[in-house]
């Protein structure tokens, strides 16, 4: 079993053109149930997603198109394109946020924002696992006052963290080549220079 599971996370793909039909339900009540287990210190439990299906997809885009406009960083024609080619396919996003509790200032926003950021690695690992593709955009307005706003993530409370796509794979998903870890590991041992 562990082999498995240890097979699958070193398997996973994001996946950015998914198309439908998006996870059956049960599937995606487990989905977004592995977010659930994520790190959490404190059990804050900081993350908060919301559903975003079908049609309201490219509402959603349109919406990101307009707002990008609005604050003075219009897409290129090309780009708004790209867009709403992306999104008339994907039968499924969920908007990220990470709550932030004013009250309880004892645990830092960073560790909040790090548990929220595991909970929607697992929703990426756990989609994975059941089959479909799952992408993680921070595009859409992610970065604006108004796409948060109108998903009722305010500013105040909340730190927006974008959108995960979620679908059925397409015909053909390329693999990707990895680094090797040794890339990126170092031993510290007391009294070294590292």
């Amino acid at each position: 079993m562990y082999m498995s599971v240890v097979s699958t996370l070193l398997s996973r793909n994001s996946v950015k053109f998914v198309k439908g039909p998006a996870p059956k339900q049960a599937d995606l009540e487990q989905i977004l149930q592995a977010a659930m287990v994520a790190p959490d210190h404190g059990r804050l439990r900081p993350w908060r997603f919301k559903l975003i299906r079908d049609e309201s997809v490219q509402a959603l885009g349109e919406l990101a198109i307009r707002t990008a406009e609005a604050d003075g960083k219009p897409l290129t024609d090309q780009k708004a394109a790209s867009v709403r080619m992306w999104l008339k396919n994907v039968p499924l996003l969920v908007a990220v946020a990470c709550q932030i509790d004013h009250s309880d200032e004892k645990i830092p926003e960073s560790e909040r924002l790090l548990a929220t950021g595991a909970g929607v690695m697992n929703i990426l690992n756990a989609a994975h696992a059941l089959g479909y593709g799952a992408y993680w955009s921070t595009g859409l307005g992610t970065y604006s006052h108004t796409v948060p706003e109108e998903l009722g993530f305010d500013e105040l409370d909340y730190r927006f963290m974008g959108f995960v796509a979620l679908g059925t794979l397409p015909e053909r998903v390329p693999t990707k080549e990895r680094p090797s870890f040794e890339e990126f590991v170092s031993e510290w041992k007391p009294g070294s220079d590292l």
